[in-house]
């Protein structure tokens, strides 16, 4: 529980953000949005990417959690259903560079199945604007990757043994197409593909992934978003354990703030990591209570 009160106080500190920037920049960025409208209210959905990209100028300071599983072995009231567990946690800063490319870092505590410590980065570029009339879709590329900084294992049969420098690295580029329907419904399509340099010997280093994800906004603040990747495995990595990642997510957004409450089979964060390394299953109730914060604003020249 004093896990749980220590994020609770981050969500708290995190609002109190509105008081560092003027109104001027709060101004700017409601323009902003009302010039462009968007197919998905942040530059993520629930675990990946959205085709959405910050304005020009824009930084967004991020905070992602994850908590342990709601049920299952792991779970239940002992745990307080996952929250007296730490599943991971991020927080990063991303930045508008211009009205249609984005960057990002961020720094994960990771689950440690296999990885801890990760440090990311991640360029978005959006390539198509749906418009009515001229374009039917919008469309964003994104590539990025993540290194480990982790104490290697003495073991040689582990993948966090590392034998090269290189190892550490894994990386993933996706094409996201989207389409809003109306005012009150959204749908993307996420074909990712996934590199790791060094995997167990059951493992594939290459691996590609279909996502798929569908938004309802029930009101001008509050929208319900699903989630899906199904991976696609060879003959040698088994299915028995490795899952597909699912999400549902509670979505929340004013005032520049973005809130998502989140449960989802996921213990990780990132595509390297919420794709390739998925083993909890939601039909075992192993699927846990999650958030992301994303305070946006702009720095007054």
């Amino acid at each position: 529980m004093k896990l749980f009160k220590n994020y609770l106080l981050i969500l708290v500190s995190s609002l109190a953000l509105n008081t560092s920037f003027s109104q001027d920049s709060l101004s700017t960025e409601e323009t902003y949005e009302e010039e462009e409208p968007k197919t998905f209210s942040g530059s993520r959905i629930i675990n990946g990417h959205s085709v959405e990209t910050l304005g020009k100028g824009f930084f967004e300071m991020r905070i992602e959690h994850r908590f342990g599983d709601v049920a299952g072995t792991n779970g239940g009231y002992q745990n307080m259903f996952g929250f007296d567990v730490l599943s991971d946690m991020r927080i990063a800063m991303e930045y508008g560079v211009t009205d249609k490319l984005m960057l990002g870092f961020g720094r994960s505590k990771g689950t440690g199945a296999p990885y801890r410590s990760l440090l990311d980065g991640f360029v978005k570029y959006r390539v198509l604007t749906q418009k009515k009339g001229e374009m039917p879709v919008s469309m964003a590329v994104i590539a990025g990757s993540t290194f480990t900084y982790m104490k290697a294992s003495t073991d040689e049969s582990q993948v966090s043994y590392f034998p090269k420098v290189s190892h550490r690295m894994a990386y993933f580029a996706q094409v996201n197409i989207a389409k809003h329907f109306g005012d009150h419904v959204s749908v993307a399509v996420m074909p990712t593909y996934v590199h790791r340099n060094y995997v167990a010997a059951n493992d594939q280093n290459s691996l590609f992934a279909m996502g798929g994800a569908v938004r309802v906004k029930l009101t001008d603040r509050f929208a319900l978003i699903g989630e899906y990747y199904y991976a696609f495995h060879d003959q040698y990595r088994p299915n028995s354990i490795y899952k597909n990642s699912l999400g549902i997510a509670l979505e929340w957004f004013t005032f520049g703030h973005n809130f998502t409450i989140n449960f989802t089979n996921s213990g990780g964060l990132g595509e390297t990591q919420f794709i390739p390394y998925t083993t909890q299953s939601w039909t075992k109730g192993q699927f846990r209570f999650g958030f992301c914060v994303g305070r946006k604003f702009a720095f007054e020249k």
